[in-house]
């Protein structure tokens, strides 16, 4: 089978959140099991300049974009054994920052028509077109417009991945004509609520549409997970499927990592109390009895800081201490701050995001907290267990598929159902009693590190998905 993976960004060469690493893992696992996976992506500016030089130029072409023709750069790279494409525009992506301008809706039309003209110059003509997001969210509808009974493309299924259901890609109506250059008869396809909705279009014209766990599949029918989408994903449940995410499993390795103390594995656990070791020297914590939690995340409110924020000196009282990695929300941001200047040798706090701090994080603290509010996947708890680190989750999304109650068969972690401060601190209550027990933790860590959530599972379902697609 041959799949062109769309994507707006993807590791390593350019990456603002989980859908890069997505990106960069996800073909490479269909790619080692023998299927012809390739990815294609913007060439931003802030691509690193030893991996642009690696590059080869392909070919020039002009884009579509409503009325206007737009130049087209098409340049090819091959990494870690999967070929990419890059799409240029220095006017749409020769710019610092991948997201968050004015004419974002202008970028991602003109990348979408793109990556649908470039099948006619690559020897590359795929079976299936896994989009992702609501940046790619037009190629599917492109597709169905005016590229099904072309001549090469009649053959071609489009698959629709939902990473966050948050972000559709909302505009005014006037996109439509000025912008997107979409018949005034196939309006229906996008229009949604009074606003042009790129993910709803996308909804609309795929194939097949996925998310990134089974449990976020079910979430997003119900209209508090869904931000206003549910009625129309109601609709189209027969065609949605969630398959979990996976990790890099040779990028977060502890017996392999250079970025922590002491290397280890499951089936020797020492190093991992000299990364603890290690961890409280450089926070500055004290070293008395008690365990330490880790937070990394984003201070933002769907990532349960309300609640870490409601309960925070109750878990002191505890006997936990903190390392803190993160950003966000200005309140949030000073709440840490207060926290570690009144409490110096239990809390500390790191602003922003240090990926060497965040595997020292993994590996040396003893429980990783994470209470969101919604949660489509998730990738540090499993990180977590693949460092030895117990996580302590709310039940949804992601975190519900991949974290089993310590209190249950096979426990891997400590987790609770209602989004309650109170529910969260009695499930640290538990997490703490567990660690006391120095016998029943040791088993609970080595079953936490036997976990696979390599991409090897998820890549089996997505060849099966798209080998059904293709058969159908």
């Amino acid at each position: 089978m041959k799949i062109l993976f769309a994507s707006s960004e993807a590791v390593p060469y350019a990456a603002s959140g989980g859908l890069a690493d997505v990106a960069g893992s996800l073909p490479r696992a269909i790619k080692q099991k023998g299927q012809d996976c390739r990815i294609v992506m913007p060439l931003y500016k802030n691509i690193p300049d030893e991996l642009r030089s690696e590059m080869t130029f392909v070919t020039n072409i002009t884009v579509d974009v409503s009325w206007r023709k737009q130049y087209c750069g098409i340049f090819t790279a091959e990494t870690n054994g999967v070929i990419y494409y890059f799409i240029d525009n220095e006017y749409y992506f020769s710019r610092d920052g991948l997201y968050g301008f004015y004419d974002d809706c202008e970028r991602f039309v003109f990348f979408d028509r793109a990556v649908l003209e470039m099948l006619k110059y690559i020897d590359f003509q795929p079976d299936v077109i896994n989009c992702n997001d609501w940046q790619t969210a037009l190629i599917p509808v492109y597709y169905n417009i005016y590229y099904k009974y072309q001549e090469g493309y009649d053959k071609i299924k489009t698959v629709f991945t939902i990473h966050n259901i948050e972000y559709q890609g909302k505009y005014g109506r006037e996109v439509l004509n000025e912008l997107m250059g979409i018949p005034l008869y196939n309006s229906n396809l996008l229009e949604y609520d009074g606003y042009i909705n790129m993910v709803k279009g996308a909804v609309e014209t795929a194939d097949r549409l996925t998310t990134v766990s089974p449990s976020y599949a079910w979430e997003i029918l119900d209209s508090w997970y869904a931000h206003g989408l549910d009625r129309i994903l109601v609709t189209k449940q027969y065609k949605l499927r969630g398959i979990l995410n996976g990790i890099d499993t040779e990028l977060y390795d502890p017996s392999t990592d250079t970025n922590i103390a002491s290397n280890y594995n499951s089936a020797d656990v020492k190093g991992k109390a000299e990364c603890r070791r290690a961890l409280i020297q450089e926070a500055g914590l004290n070293d008395e009895k008690g365990p330490i939690i880790g937070i990394v995340t984003r201070f933002v409110g769907h990532k349960g800081i309300d609640l870490i924020r409601a309960v925070f000196e109750d878990m002191l009282d505890l006997g936990a201490k903190f390392v803190i990695l993160g950003s966000g929300e200005w309140i949030f941001e000073q709440f840490f701050r207060e926290m570690a200047a009144r409490h110096p040798d239990k809390v500390s706090v790191t602003l922003g995001f240090i990926p060497e701090l965040s595997r020292k994080i993994y590996s040396g603290a003893d429980m990783f907290l994470m209470p969101s509010q919604s949660e489509p996947c998730g990738l540090a708890q499993m990180i977590a267990m693949r460092y030895g680190t117990i996580p302590i989750v709310r039940e949804t999304g992601g975190l519900r598929d991949t974290v089993r109650d310590n209190g249950g068969e096979n426990g891997n972690g400590f987790t609770f159902k209602t989004y309650n401060a109170h529910d969260m601190l009695d499930a640290v209550r538990r997490a703490k009693l567990t660690y006391d027990n120095k016998k029943t933790w040791s088993e609970l860590v080595q079953r936490a590190m036997e976990c696979d959530y390599s991409w090897s599972a998820s890549a089996d379902e997505y060849i099966g998905m798209y080998r059904e697609l293709i058969e159908s």
